[in-house]
């Protein structure tokens, strides 16, 4: 965890002394995520306002959901997808600072959760630094787990994406 931490502020200084140039709200970007899950994420924007969003990783200490009366929190494979909506002018601020939310899907498999699917609904913020190509965000996501058994469950994390041109 300390040589992932340590290697993510050597990314990120690299990044902010790049060229100057901003492109967070277009094109196609690709990070890191820490939390539920732990892994890569990537932002595809379709639109001015739209993007899909997707995370591959792993869930180390499981979702808090119960199987059966049983939490299993060993870890699992973790892929999702989401259609996310912005709100650029939701915080007035010299900065960019767009809320968003959307939906989409996960899906786990391994650790007491093989071959699940869940309906996500993600809230979150950005922050978009001026003349970089970066992004950096935090989120929270509802889980209604469908398959193999339904239960509600929460998804959290922040991660850092650089935007290609």
């Amino acid at each position: 965890m300390k040589n992932i931490l340590i290697c993510s502020a050597i990314m990120f200084f690299i990044i902010i002394s790049a060229k100057p140039i901003s492109a967070q709200d277009h094109g196609f970007g690709m990070g890191i995520i820490l939390g539920e899950p732990t892994g890569l994420s990537a932002k595809l924007w379709t639109s001015s306002n739209n993007a899909f969003d997707f995370g591959f990783g792993v869930g180390l200490g499981g979702d808090r959901i119960k199987y059966n009366g049983i939490y299993d929190n060993s870890g699992r494979v973790h892929f999702h997808m989401d259609y996310l909506w912005h709100s650029f002018n939701a915080i007035s601020s010299t900065e960019k600072f767009p809320l968003y939310y959307g939906i989409g899907g996960r899906f786990n498999t391994s650790g007491g959760y093989e071959d699940s699917f869940g309906i996500r609904g993600v809230f979150g913020i950005a922050w978009f630094p001026h003349n970089t190509p970066i992004d950096v965000f935090f989120e929270l996501v509802p889980v209604f787990q469908v398959t193999p058994l339904t239960g509600l469950g929460v998804d959290a994390g922040i991660g850092i994406r650089y935007f290609f041109q």
